[in-house]
């Protein structure tokens, strides 16, 4: 099946009776029980943006691709598709602080929300790679697929760097955990 037979079941089980009977709570609550790695994602010029994002995985190793799931109403999902491009900083442990911040929705917008951090500019797309992480990736959004209120956003690894070894932040039960 193609890419727009994929979209059409995708589709079709967004509207689905079937998915109507759960819960958003009964789904809130299973998925509290997986651990998630958390990341930052950046976007850079004219839309730049940062927000804390713990759907993210790999998709493939040939050609290089991951994906992070955006809600459709969020500024970061203008300012990926905006900006054609994105990073995705892995946060340690000790950056806490930092996925509590860019999840924050009092935060300043723009640039500004980004004074306060340590940061370097991706060589590849200019997006604030936060300082300190356990890892980097810089992406070109290769597309941009409709799954219910969030869009799968997918990303051509253009550039990954790893940081130090050290302990991982990661959510489960609700709440951040660190992780050896």
């Amino acid at each position: 099946m193609g890419i727009r037979g994929h979209r059409r079941r995708l589709a079709a089980a967004a509207r689905s009776p079937a998915s109507a009977g759960v819960a958003m709570t009964g789904l809130r609550e299973v998925m509290a029980r997986f651990a998630t790695g958390i990341t930052v994602l950046t976007v850079a010029g004219e839309h730049c943006h940062g927000m804390t994002a713990n759907a993210f995985s790999s998709v493939s190793l040939e050609p290089p691709l991951v994906l992070c799931c955006v809600n459709r109403k969020a500024r970061m999902h203008a300012a990926i598709v905006s900006a054609g491009s994105f990073a995705v900083s892995v946060l340690k442990a000790d950056q806490e602080p930092i996925a509590r911040y860019f999840a924050d929705r009092s935060r300043p917008s723009g640039r500004a929300q980004f004074d306060g951090v340590r940061w370097t500019p991706g060589v590849r797309t200019g997006a604030p790679l936060l300082a300190g992480s356990l890892a980097w990736l810089e992406c070109r959004l290769v597309e941009a697929y409709r799954g219910g209120d969030h869009s799968i956003v997918i990303g051509q690894v253009l550039s990954a760097h790893c940081g130090t070894g050290e302990e991982a932040l990661v959510f489960f039960g609700g709440a951040f955990h660190r992780v050896a």
